[in-house]
């Protein structure tokens, strides 16, 4: 079983608000439903997709102040996050659906918490009982109620860790702008550690309340099985088996 995210960065314009890049996610769409039409031996017990905020998510969430930290009491702040990533969401659904991808939604809103001390809490009882009549999930990342602070943002790169553990996914993989993690030589082909990468990760030149390459890099070493970060161009390939980009340990 995969679990993809496709970057909020690839499917949207994030230097302007809500703003959808509608070719790239196209391109993503497509590479989807060929890969579910001759589905590789990693997809053969389903595909999970997550994607990120963009210019929709984020920019809202910087707007109201509210990060994966930072919280918010305030009803209408919890509306516009939400709505923005609802019509995000909606945006990625109808994309798949008209390639014949029976993807179905499901909000983190409505589904999972934080605890007190931060703590991701989303049970996926629901997203394997998807899977196992045949749809593909799509979730993204959203706001979500947390103790004591109201509602925080949880980040689609949260959801990927915490699907890819409670799922024992075989395969991750996370779609970016870029074609893996890079330094001055080009792609790093593999990590290992994050302090063997910590000097040329950066973060967002654009607005993101959620960590950017570096907490993408942190998740996904935590993780049991290998993940790989990689481009749009590598997609397919991914999806068809390869390990695009470069492949976190």
């Amino acid at each position: 079983m995969i679990v993809l995210k496709l970057g909020g960065s690839v499917i949207t314009d994030k230097e302007r608000a809500e703003t959808l890049d509608g070719d790239a996610l196209d391109r993503a769409a497509d590479a989807v439903a060929a890969a579910l039409e001759t589905p590789s031996e990693s997809l053969a017990d389903g595909l999970v997709v997550v994607h990120g905020g963009g210019s929709f998510g984020h920019y809202n969430a910087s707007e109201h102040g509210v990060s994966t930290t930072a919280g918010t009491h305030d009803p209408t702040a919890i509306h516009d996050i939400h709505g923005a990533m609802k019509t995000l969401n909606a945006f990625v659904l109808s994309r798949l659906l008209e390639r014949e991808v029976p993807a179905v939604p499901v909000h983190p809103f409505s589904a999972g918490h934080r605890d007190e001390e931060g703590e991701l809490q989303l049970p996926t009882g629901q997203v394997t009982t998807l899977l196992e009549e045949g749809f593909v999930p799509v979730l993204h990342g959203d706001v979500i109620g947390h103790a004591g602070q109201g509602a925080t943002i949880v980040s689609g790169d949260e959801l990927v860790v915490e699907l890819a553990t409670s799922l024992e996914a075989d395969r991750i993989g996370l779609c970016s702008t870029v074609p893996g993690v890079l330094d001055d030589d080009g792609v790093i082909d593999r990590i290992e550690s994050y302090e063997a990468v910590e000097d040329v990760l950066g973060e967002s030149e654009a607005t993101d309340v959620t960590g950017g390459m570096a907490a993408k890099v942190q998740a996904l070493l935590a993780l049991e099985a290998d993940a790989s970060i990689f481009g749009l161009d590598g997609l397919a390939s991914f999806l068809d088996g390869t390990e695009p980009g470069s492949t976190i340990e």
